[in-house]
């Protein structure tokens, strides 16, 4: 029989005739290394190895090998030695580790299977093999959860090279500020125009369905922004619509929406911040003031050139001072308005008796284009997955938590906003507001002379600097689009020279568009009813594929409602708009803004 080492002893030399057993190395994966019971649990005992006892094992006889000289070492014979099967050893707590009897330690294909009493030694030449180094699945029991979340939160490589997604450190005070600014803009200053077709009875009634019904799509975008089965995070609307639609028929379905929502919102800003410029270099310089003011495309021009000097921010987490400032001065206009317009009084003669078209048919198209002003207010629906992209999400902390908390206290503040914008601007001024410019040309137009200088001169700054940061909110997911084309081609980010090309290019386009198109606020019905699927239609349709809800459930009839009503009323409204700028005959004046 061949000697047994023991620990501490000096090792046996093999007797004459003995056949010395060659021990293959043993690795262990790296965390065993450092285990504190490697010291207790060798992991060889023996030169030969320790055979498990067993109650009924035969003991094993072998034939004396032949006596050889002692300087000569034995060489084993293939046929009579048996595989080396050194056992195993491992730290206490992986014995009791629930999942060890399906995760083993080593693959069967490697290493030792259990002894067995009526096993047959092997009569094969020992093969020497290293197990392979990796890491079990039951080393730590947070391994799936920490699987899945690293799968939650895998993102395309070119996601930190693009403005939108580079910097992941938002949170939900950076949301309420985001929504907030691109939420109320100069386009609710037209609400009480469409209150003088609809009534106080039904404008009230359709606002407050409206922003409802946009409440509920803006809390499925949210929802939808993380997809948990599939690791994905859609930081983008058109990601989303591509998922859903496919990608050929969402450039039919979203793409033209989604541009207006961006190029088209900043080019209707740099026509209101360049109108509201000279409205008020006006007011502060007074009606004596002897100053050549500038012309009309050159109070354009001015705030162009700031808008692009601040759009070199880099990343849309660097805006975020920048929409807090929006988000202020936009409360501050809308309050300044309404409050204004309700303490002076209501005018002279108003009415409210709403206006009637001489026919049915243009009865119905007034209607439906002032619902498409109401539409028309209630935007940022195309932002919102690009202002959850800035946030770090993981399975424990998903995204969608702060930002709904965001959204809340955003939307909270802008109905305090609208509500009474539209319902006191009514009342104050009934049938005689001003179609085109709202209840900013109103209060000028009849409270200039009694009002303050101080107080329109504000809210005229106010409206400048609202203008000044939505604009940056809105071209960001521009600036986006046309970086992506450079990094999908060189394959590395955008540098700092070229990123600023791009965005003063795009600037200087939406100049050029507004100054040959300076009538675009005229359209303000037909650009509602284009824009109206993105916010109110197409999230139920997204919510349908992506979660697919149990059939004939509340959610199924409930977003199949919605969507297929949403898409009808488009299609009316678009109609209605077009009806309504032929037959009122909006004065056309390309490259002569007033």
């Amino acid at each position: 029989m061949a000697d047994v080492l023991e620990f501490g002893s000096t090792p046996a030399t093999p007797k004459q005739g003995s056949v010395a057993a060659s021990s293959p190395p043993i690795s262990a994966p790296p965390s065993q290394f450092h285990s504190p019971s490697l010291s207790r649990s060798p992991l060889l005992s023996t030169s030969d190895h320790v055979q498990p006892a067993s109650a009924n094992r035969t003991p094993r006889t072998s034939t004396p090998a032949t006596p050889k000289q002692a300087s000569t070492p034995a060489t084993p014979k293939q046929a009579n030695v048996a595989a080396s099967t050194p056992p195993i050893s491992a730290p206490p707590s992986q014995f009791h580790s629930p999942s060890l009897s399906r995760s083993p330690l080593l693959s069967t294909g490697d290493h030792i299977q259990p002894a067995s009493t009526n096993r047959t030694p092997r009569t094969s030449t020992p093969k020497i093999s290293t197990p392979r180094l990796r890491t079990p699945r039951f080393i730590t029991p947070l391994g799936s959860p920490i699987r899945r979340a690293l799968k939650l939160t895998k993102l395309d490589p070119q996601d930190a090279w693009l403005p939108i997604t580079e910097s992941r450190n938002g949170n939900k005070y950076y949301a309420a500020f985001h929504c907030l600014c691109s939420g109320i803009g100069v386009q609710a200053l037209v609400l009480p125009v469409a209150f003088t077709t609809l009534g106080w009875a039904w404008g009230v009634i359709y606002m407050t369905l409206t922003f409802i019904w946009q409440l509920y799509t803006l809390f499925l975008l949210v929802q939808l922004h993380e997809s948990v089965e599939q690791g994905i995070r859609y930081s983008r609307y058109m990601q989303l619509a591509n998922a859903t639609f496919g990608e050929k028929l969402s450039k039919w379905l979203a793409l033209l929406p989604i541009m207006y929502l961006s190029a088209g919102t900043c080019i209707a800003l740099i026509i209101i911040g360049g109108s509201t410029s000279k409205m008020f270099f006006q007011t502060v310089c007074g009606e004596t003031c002897n100053v050549k003011t500038l012309t009309t495309v050159e109070w354009y021009l001015v705030f162009t050139c700031a808008a692009v000097v601040l759009s070199q921010l880099p990343n849309m987490n660097s805006i975020a001072g920048v929409s807090l400032v929006g988000a202020i001065t936009a409360v501050g206009y809308c309050t300044l308005i309404w409050a204004v317009s309700v303490a002076e009084g209501r005018m002279p003669g108003v009415s409210y008796n709403p206006v009637r078209a001489s026919s049915d048919i243009e009865r119905t198209f007034d209607i439906l284009n002032a619902l498409g002003i109401i539409a028309f207010a209630f935007r940022g629906h195309n932002l919102i997955l690009e202002i959850q992209a800035t946030m770090p999400s993981s399975e424990k902390h998903p995204s969608r938590v702060p930002m709904w908390k965001g959204v809340k206290v955003a939307y909270a503040l802008i109905a305090m906003c609208l509500f009474p914008l539209a319902i006191g601007g009514y009342w104050a001024y009934g049938q005689m507001i001003p179609p085109n410019g709202g209840m900013l040309t109103a209060l000028f137009a009849f409270h200039g002379r009694d009002t303050s200088r101080f107080i329109l001169g504000l809210t005229s700054l106010f409206v400048i600097i609202n203008a000044m940061s939505s604009f940056q909110i809105y071209g960001m997911p521009t600036f986006d689009d046309l970086e992506s084309l450079y990094t999908k081609r060189m394959k590395k980010p955008c540098p700092w020279w070229l990123r600023a090309i791009i965005r003063a290019l795009v600037g200087y386009l939406c100049f050029f568009v507004a100054v040959a198109i300076p009538f675009l606020g005229s359209f303000a019905g037909l650009i509602g009813g284009i824009a109206l699927p993105v916010t109110l239609a197409y999230p139920c349709f997204m919510w349908l594929k992506m979660k697919k809800p149990k059939v004939y459930s509340s959610m199924w009839f409930l977003n199949w409602g919605l969507g297929i009503f949403g898409l009808a009323l488009s299609g009316a409204l678009i109609a209605a708009g077009i009806y309504v700028v032929v037959s009122t005959g909006t004065k056309v004046s390309f490259f002569n803004p007033q």
